[in-house]
């Protein structure tokens, strides 16, 4: 891993984190060499162009962990932070109803191909995507057009297409956001949603897809809903043992990544702080954590995994462990080349293909089936 692996170094590989703007400041510059975080998240202020964008990556992932996480979220439709500097992908629902109005799968994975060779352009080895939430009634005015559809059967078709288009693309997906959102009423950038799903229901239908989809998945993204109706209580999903550890590696045997929602949003920070979110994670089986914007915050949980680790000699040991786990999986998903800066002619090209693209997935949900 480079570094001897001490404490530090540990606390810092458990962490993907955002920064200010469009080019890296001296305080984060500062800060990042003493974190050595695993990955940077990249949002549309960071974002001004593929050049831009790919050195602001390379001066950032240079002063992380090795072979380090470059994401960003682009679905399609609402969630798509190349948007505006590439062109707008059309939305997991709207393909996967063109695709079944046209009766042709492979639109599925083009939508997945697109998107891997857009966020490969800009410099990113992932993106945050694909949604497996059900598209069902009680989250339709939270969720819109990000959930593919409303069976797990629909979720898990496109789900798997697009998985396989990024794949194809030499790009790394994650499913979220376990272990469904599609029950939800209430947007966890606020609050901490509370599902009344049971854990009949959740287990017929909100875990299906991440069951189905499990050896295809490299990274899994938990969300900060709680569920009281089942064994996880009152607790957020993302601090929650039952969910992680429990369900996602043991019942459904899932052994990628694991990776927290934004640990800033108002789903965990009016549930607990920073300082505790993070230790509780890891003691529930948090590998990753991902914390946006905020320095302090980004500060503040970096320095209680350290301090926790030097209470408890049994975080230090978790820790540890969990941040070579974590290498060795960096190491596979995520190689240290970069992909190749496209020309400027082939950047139109993929521009002119992914408006296109969004073109005949509009015509298709108007024309329906012949």
């Amino acid at each position: 891993m480079g570094l001897a692996l001490n404490i530090r170094v540990a606390a810092g590989e458990l962490l993907v984190v955002g920064l200010g703007g469009a080019e890296l400041t001296g305080p984060e510059r500062a800060w990042l060499k003493l974190v050595r975080p695993a990955g940077i998240i990249l949002f549309k202020r960071n974002i001004v162009d593929a050049g831009q964008t790919r050195g602001l990556l390379g001066e950032a992932t240079g002063l992380c962990a090795g072979n380090a996480l470059r994401c960003v979220d682009v679905e399609g439709g609402t969630v798509d932070r190349l948007r505006d500097a590439l062109a707008p992908m059309p939305s997991a629902q709207g393909v996967m109803k063109a695709a079944r109005q046209a009766g042709n799968a492979r639109i599925i994975q083009e939508h997945g191909e697109l998107v891997g060779r857009g966020v490969r352009a800009f410099g990113f080895n992932a993106t945050l995507a694909p949604v497996l939430d059900l598209g069902l009634a009680a989250s339709a005015g939270v969720m819109g057009t990000r959930a593919a559809a409303e069976t797990a059967t629909g979720v898990v078709e496109y789900g798997r297409g697009f998985l396989a288009g990024l794949t194809g693309q030499g790009v790394t997906g994650c499913g979220k956001h376990f272990p469904g959102l599609g029950g939800g009423t209430l947007d966890s950038h606020l609050a901490t949603p509370e599902i009344s799903r049971t854990r009949r229901e959740m287990n017929r239908d909100d875990l299906v897809p991440f069951r189905e989809l499990r050896d295809e998945l490299p990274m899994v993204m938990v969300n900060h809903a709680a569920y009281p109706h089942t064994p996880g209580g009152a607790r957020p999903a993302s601090v929650s043992a039952y969910w992680i550890t429990t369900v996602l590696r043991r019942r459904i045997g899932y052994r990628g990544l694991i990776f927290s929602d934004d640990l800033e949003m108002g789903g965990i920070l009016k549930f607990m702080p920073i300082e505790d979110a993070v230790i509780v994670a890891v003691r529930a089986g948090m590998d990753l954590m991902e914390i946006c914007h905020s320095p302090e915050l980004i500060m503040r949980a970096y320095e209680a995994l350290i301090g926790e680790a030097e209470r408890s000699d049994a975080f230090r040991k978790t820790l540890l462990a969990r941040a070579r786990e974590c290498g060795a999986k960096r190491n596979r998903l995520f190689p240290a080349r970069e992909s190749r800066a496209l020309s400027v002619a082939q950047f139109a090209a993929l521009r002119t293909r992914i408006l296109e693209f969004g073109e005949r997935v509009a015509l298709a949900q108007d024309a329906g089936p012949a």
